[in-house]
Parts: C-alpha cells; structure tokens; sequence
C-alpha cells in the first residue's frame, strides 16, 4: 500500500527546508576576500541570456540615499501603471525583501529552483554571494516581464556586480567614507568609484552638493560620455525645505518652473533624494519625463523600509554613521515623537559607534545596548568596551546582551522607542516584533 501523500503542513516544511538550505550555500559565498570585478557576474549572465538587456534600468549608486531615491523610483512608477522591478541591499527580515516586482518580493519556491539550477556554474565560476543574488534579481525581471527596472548599486559603482547593466539613465546620490579598504580612503576616490556607474549614452545624474565632489562626479560623467548630466545645484535646486509628521514638503525648482512636493519620508536629505530620482526621469525624457510631471500626485506612494519607519510606539531607523544616527534624532524632534524616548542599539565595531551613541544620547534619555542576533560574529562591537566607553562619557547606557530582553527592557521606560544601529538590529527587531518591512 503506497504511503499517503503529504499534507499541506509537511509540502510547506519541506519547501521552508529547501529554501534555507539554498540560501545557506548562496550565504557561504561571501566568506574570504571581497572580490570585486565584473567577469564573473558577466560570463553568468550570458549564461542566462543577458536578462538585464530585456527592460530599461535605472541605475543608482552612493553612499547616503541611494535606498530613498530608488524607493521614490520605484513608487513614482508603479504608480504610472508600470510593471516595476527592484533590487536592493541588503534586507532587513528576509532574504526575498531584495528581488521585488510590483512590491511583491520574489517567491521563496522560485529562489530556491533558481539557486538549485544554478549553483554548479555558479561553482564553476567561483561567484560571489553578490554576483549571484545580482545575477538571480535580474533574470527573474526578465521572467516576469517587468516594465522598467530599479537598481541599487551594493558596493561602490565601477566593479559592482550591478554595473553590468546599460541603464537609461545613472545617479550617484552623496558620497561619504564607507568601505575605505575597497574603495579608497579619500572622498574623491570613493566618488571616482561611484562614478563607474555613468555610461556612454545614458543620462548621468550628479546628487553630490559639495562644489568639489559635485565637479568631479560631473567630470567623470563627461569622460565616460553621458548623453546628458544633470547636476544638482545647477539643473535643479531644491528650497524651502518643511519637516512634520506627514512627510518632508520642499520647493523644487527646475529650468521649468517651480513645484511645491511632499514626500512621505522624514527628514530634509529627503527633500534632496526625492530632487535626484526626479531628476533621473526627467533627463531620460519622453514617457519618464511624463512621469516626472506628474510628481505631485505620485510621491505619496513612496515607501522606505527601516527608514523612520514607525509602528505603534516603535521607530527603526538604520543609521551606519554619526551623520546618520544625528539626523534620526533630529527628525524624531523635528515630527514631535511622544516622550520619554529610549532607544536600542548594536552597531558593527568597524563603524563609528562612539559617534552613534553620542548622537543617540541627544534624544534618548535611556539607551540599551545589545547584540543583534544576525550581526556577523567577526564584526560584532564588544559590549565590555561600549559599556566601560559610555560610563566615561557619562551617556545613559545599559547593557543587555539578550536581544529580546533589550527590546523589552526599552519599551519598559519610555513611549517611543528607537531602533537603531545597523540592518541587522532593524531587521532582527522587526522579526521579533512581527513588523513586516513590506507591509504599506
């Protein structure tokens, strides 16, 4: 007598299996050496047919607000009607939050038949953890028929996996120190970097304010030979910037004429993020030049997971940098979050947490700091020296190794909490609280 088949229960246990499994061999890519460099993610993508050449892409790279511009993208094109693909990094609950078309993240059922596929090339050519996600986003683009893609850069520009696309139009957003050790340790060789991404033929967009990265990136733009360059401070300015509780309002001004917009997303970078993915329609022209007109109505359907991202009394922020974390505590001021504030906070040790927490410590009247369950074990902070730092510093610091217990020790003590630090305390946060980062 055959056994019965299995139930529903068991077909989801079996695939939910599957499915880390495949993604347990796809995250054992990234250990050794970072290598960059465009061979490898090339030579799979021909394999696939070149995928990335079957929809026109909008490409964006930087180091502070690349996420908000291809989020406003993204919006302001879904909300044209248009079929929208969109890859970013890294994710903040699930692996699937990185491939989304029309907001809906790539099935777990179709990663894992991918990656079954796939992983002997992948082997073959020795790709990296990035080079295969890279590779996966944009084949399942391709396979669902998308209108127009939306893609964020991961590390730098000119030898991203990414950087194997032939975009409409190119944008690199601000530029700060991150990923020195690869990308240089100046801001005019991180710049230079990014700027790999313009290309002969497509519209470069300079989102950089600062006059001597601002003329550089164009320079850069003008070598690589940009149909057009739209810059900043010259092509566009951006005034009269207002922060409140429902969004970021601000005065674009272009060689057309003025327009009063409002984003939803907080803070008055925003204003200048929204400027640039605006930008990048309007020089690509025609049918995006249209969608750009029609910004005042389509802004409001911006969406930015883990970017003062509020529910009930908790706000998670990602903040990498002092800058960061400075502009989460005057953006909870400036929307008259409810006090008392606590926050809860795991920083990665190669990023300036001292600068964080002083920063944090402005808003906050109690900070816990922890262990993000999911932080990599080689760049995990060590407590005993935040705690012995913050004790000098006289910061208002309590140490909860437990990250459940942190979370609940904060809620505790005050009526907003926020959650900060790196996408792995955001996302490890939202996972224990049952936010889900997709959810409109």
């Amino acid at each position: 007598m055959a056994p019965p088949p299995p139930s529903a229960a068991e077909r989801a246990s079996i695939a939910d299996s599957a499915y880390h499994d495949a993604l347990r061999r796809l995250f054992s890519r990234t250990g050794g050496a970072w290598r960059l460099g465009l061979e490898r993610v090339s030579a799979l993508l021909s394999l696939l047919g070149d995928p990335q050449r079957r929809y026109p892409v909008f490409h964006v790279a930087g180091t502070n607000g690349k996420g908000s511009t291809v989020a406003t993208l993204d919006a302001m094109l879904r909300g044209s009607g248009l079929r929208v693909g969109r890859y970013t990094s890294p994710h903040l609950v699930d692996f699937s939050e990185r491939v989304v078309v029309d907001g809906v993240p790539m099935p777990h059922e179709a990663i894992t038949a991918w990656l079954e596929r796939w992983e002997p090339e992948l082997t073959r050519l020795g790709a990296t953890f990035f080079e295969a996600t890279t590779a996966m986003a944009l084949d399942w683009f391709a396979v669902l028929g998308v209108d127009v893609a939306v893609v964020e850069v991961g590390l730098g520009g000119r030898l991203d996996a990414t950087n194997t696309v032939q975009p409409l139009a190119a944008a690199v957003t601000q530029i700060g120190f991150d990923h020195l050790e690869f990308l240089g340790d100046t801001l005019e060789l991180i710049a230079g970097e990014k700027a790999g991404i313009y290309k002969r033929g497509a519209v470069a967009v300079v989102g950089e304010a600062r006059p001597e990265i601002c003329a550089l990136l164009t320079a850069c733009a003008g070598h690589a030979g940009a149909d057009r360059i739209l810059v900043t401070g010259r092509d566009w300015q951006v005034r009269d910037v207002s922060v409140g509780g429902a969004g970021t309002s601000f005065t674009l001004v272009t060689p057309e004429g003025e327009r009063r917009l409002t984003t939803p997303l907080i803070g008055e970078f925003q204003a200048h993020n929204a400027a640039v993915a605006l930008a990048m329609l309007r020089g690509a022209g025609g049918r995006w030049h249209e969608i750009e007109r029609n910004a005042a109505a389509l802004l409001p359907g911006v969406r930015l997971a883990g970017r003062f991202h509020r529910a009930g009394p908790w706000l998670f922020d990602v903040a990498h940098n002092a800058d960061g974390a400075a502009t989460v505590a005057a953006n909870l001021l400036e929307v008259g979050a409810p006090m008392p504030v606590s926050a809860v906070v795991c920083v990665l040790r190669d990023k300036d947490w001292a600068g964080i927490l002083r920063a944090v410590a402005r808003v906050a009247s109690h900070i816990v700091v922890t262990m993000a369950p999911t932080a990599p074990v080689a760049r995990a902070w060590n407590l005993d020296e935040v705690t012995a730092w913050a004790a000098a510093e006289g910061l208002p610091v309590q140490r909860e190794d437990d990250f459940t217990l942190a979370l609940a020790h904060a809620r505790e003590r005050a009526a907003t909490v926020l959650v900060t630090g790196s996408f792995h305390t955001v996302g490890d946060a939202m996972e224990r609280l049952q936010v889900d980062p997709l959810a409109r």
